[in-house]
């Protein structure tokens, strides 16, 4: 196994401190200006890699003096993380950058920003440029830890800030971090992809794969633990590819064995590097979730080798058997990408096959959406929209009667739950191990802990039970 040089890409202490001082600076300016804290306004799309940046970027604007509010008409600041992923995001963003002009005319101190995925493509660097000349500050996403800099250009200045460069990324430790939760965490331990699906933008804007130390990331997991947190969720473009000084199996070990009571989770995982040794890590690893999310994106070799995904349709399936003998309680989750580019009926019909031969609790289904500047945009595609529509619903048909299943065969059984909200009064909802809803009656003291549930009845895939005494 050869392992990532952390040297080459880390942030130097030195940058972190200058960012520090810049965020004092940012802070004496805006005590200045303003006679209470400025109101920022922060909204991310996208994956679960965009909340943990958007959860970092609140703590830099914390120490910069910010405090937070849910309505973007009121903020002095508004700052959109963008995501790349999908055409319709990408619509959305702008629609709401648009809408935004009309509320700065009001309010003329209002700075709007926008980072991310989406930004990091030079075609809407452009368009924010020609169109949208009343955004302050853009920047791309291997420059997201010198946010504090850059609010400290647009409130000196009366310049516009695009910092925009192309990188192979960087890995900027001791970054201050806002959580959402209380009681679940988002660990980034790599960044970046290499893997280059035709379809997927993400190692254009993303840059190369680069991991984290363990032991920097024992050491944030174990505050975690020590603060109370009761979920870690690793987080990687392609987590099962991590190579710091150890591999992915290794650092799962070593999480484990961190002492406390709090669940494991990870995503999302590639099948070309979900090997033997990481399903016998997680069936060795008691805090480690039994459920693997491990995408498929087609049961067609021929469509999986236009995909460029490394792996064929037999070493998915034979993963999975390996799987659910080592881990008999495991459930499967995966992404499919339906009417790609080529795709026939004879295709689409090995998808079907196999997804009913796998059994997952859920999939998560996409139809086809090309990406300017990805190899699949630029492939002949002649598969009509209504056929694409048709053939999504039939697999989305197949994937209920799965769900229901693997549902019913819960009924009677008791699951250890982690509470995570109150989603009516007295009623409780969270997930088991295996990324499971339940609900169930219980107290709103309970959020954030572990209980034991035991499933009396299901709505759709949805369980319904009752705390065990």
């Amino acid at each position: 196994m050869s392992l990532y040089d952390l040297s080459k890409t880390l942030v130097p202490p030195a940058e972190t401190a200058r960012q520090n001082e810049y965020a004092a600076l940012v802070r004496t300016v805006l005590s200045a200006r303003f006679d209470e804290p400025p109101r920022a306004y922060v909204h991310t799309y996208g994956c679960q890699g965009n909340v943990s940046d958007g959860e970092r970027m609140k703590g830099m604007l914390r120490e910069c003096g910010f405090v937070f509010t849910d309505v973007r008409e009121d903020a002095d600041l508004v700052l959109y993380n963008t995501c790349a992923v999908r055409e319709h995001a990408e619509d959305r963003v702008f629609g709401n950058v648009g809408a935004l002009k009309p509320i700065k005319n009001r309010r003329k101190h209002m700075k709007i920003a926008l980072c991310g995925c989406m930004v990091q493509q030079p075609q809407v660097t452009e368009r924010l440029r020609r169109s949208y000349p009343f955004v302050d500050l853009v920047f791309g996403t291997h420059v997201m830890h010198r946010l504090p800099e850059f609010l400290y250009r647009i409130y000196c200045t009366d310049e516009k800030v695009f910092e925009i460069p192309q990188s192979d990324g960087v890995i900027a430790e001791d970054i201050p971090v806002s959580r959402d939760s209380s009681f679940k965490a988002w660990v980034p331990i790599m960044y970046g992809c290499n893997n280059f699906c035709s379809y997927c933008i993400v190692p254009y804007v993303r840059g190369r794969e680069r991991s984290r130390s363990s032991e920097a990331i024992l050491d944030e997991v174990r505050s975690l633990v020590q603060a109370g947190y009761k979920e870690i969720t690793l987080l990687g473009q392609n987590v099962n590819s991590y190579r710091g000084d150890v591999d992915f199996a290794g650092l799962l070990r070593q999480i484990n064995a961190i002492p406390g009571e709090f669940l494991i989770r990870f995503m999302t995982s590639h099948p070309k590097d979900c090997t033997p040794e990481l399903i016998d890590t997680i069936a060795s690893c008691e805090k480690v979730e039994r459920h693997l999310h491990l995408p498929f994106q087609s049961g067609s070799d021929r469509i999986l080798k236009a995909m460029n995904r490394h792996y064929d349709r037999e070493k998915y399936l034979s993963l999975v058997r390996y799987a659910k003998e080592k881990i008999p309680d495991l459930l499967l989750t995966s992404d499919v990408i339906v009417g790609f580019p080529g795709e026939t009926a004879e295709d689409f019909d090995e998808t079907l096959s196999l997804a009913d031969t796998v059994g997952f609790s859920s999939l998560f289904l996409f139809i086809f959406s090309p990406r300017k500047g990805t190899k699949a945009a630029s492939m002949p595609d002649d598969t009509d929209r209504a056929e694409k529509v048709r053939r999504f619903q039939s697999l989305e048909k197949l994937q209920a009667e799965h769900s229901a299943r693997i549902a019913e065969a819960m009924l009677g059984r008791s699951f250890s739950v982690l509470c995570e909200e109150e989603s009516r009064p007295g009623v409780l909802t969270g997930k088991t191990s295996g990324s499971m809803t339940v609900e169930f009656p219980g107290s709103p003291e309970l959020v954030g802990s572990f209980v034991t549930v035991r499933v009396r009845e299901r709505a759709g895939w949805t369980l319904k039970g009752e705390i065990e005494a």
